[in-house]
Order: C-alpha cells, then structure tokens, then sequence
C-alpha cells in the first residue's frame, strides 16, 4: 500500500492557543509541532512535550500522544486540520484533562 502524501508533514510553529498567551507557549523553548513521514512526531509548546503516532490524508492528521506536563505523565489525542490560507489548526486533548485549540505556520 502507499503512503499518504500529506501536506500536514514537516515541522509547524506553534504561534496562537486558546488558553494560553502566545508568550506562555514559548516558555522553554519555541513551541512546535512536527508530523515525519513515518507516522510519527513530536511537539513542544509552555512545559508540555510529547511523541505522535499519526495517520494522515491529504490535508489533515490525527494522532494519539504521550509525554509530559511540567515532568508529570500524561497522553492524549488530537488532529491537526490545514486550511486553505495555510494556517494548520491543532485540536488537542489531554487523557482526562484539557482540550485546546492550537494555531500554526510552517517552520
């Protein structure tokens, strides 16, 4: 079978969220999201850090996720949507916990 070729792929920084400051986000380091063509991935926004596994279509990817919260354990799911004005819109949730809405550009 063939991969999907998605126009989500690459590495996204993180610029806007629904529940945090723009300058909240960047607090250890810049934030970001980065979908590989493997499936996998990694983001990075405040003190929440995480590994993918993803799917993908054309212009979307939806993922499960573990990692970290300010060094607590913690997992989840989202999907990551392109528009048409290339601005990837990220919905994230934390396994019983917060859901947040996240906004990015291309690296």
């Amino acid at each position: 079978m063939k991969p999907t070729v998605s126009a989500v792929i690459g590495k996204w920084r993180i610029f806007e969220a629904d529940l945090w400051t723009a300058k909240d986000l960047d607090l250890v380091e810049p934030a970001y999201i980065r979908f590989d063509t493997d499936g996998r991935g990694e983001f990075m926004f405040i003190c929440v850090a995480g590994t993918m596994d993803c799917g993908f279509s054309r212009r979307s990817a939806d993922f499960t996720w573990q990692g970290f919260d300010e060094m607590d354990e913690t997992s989840g799911s989202g999907d990551a949507d392109l528009g048409d004005d290339g601005i990837l819109t990220i919905e994230i949730k934390f396994h019983h916990g917060d859901e947040a809405v996240l906004k990015a550009k291309r690296w």
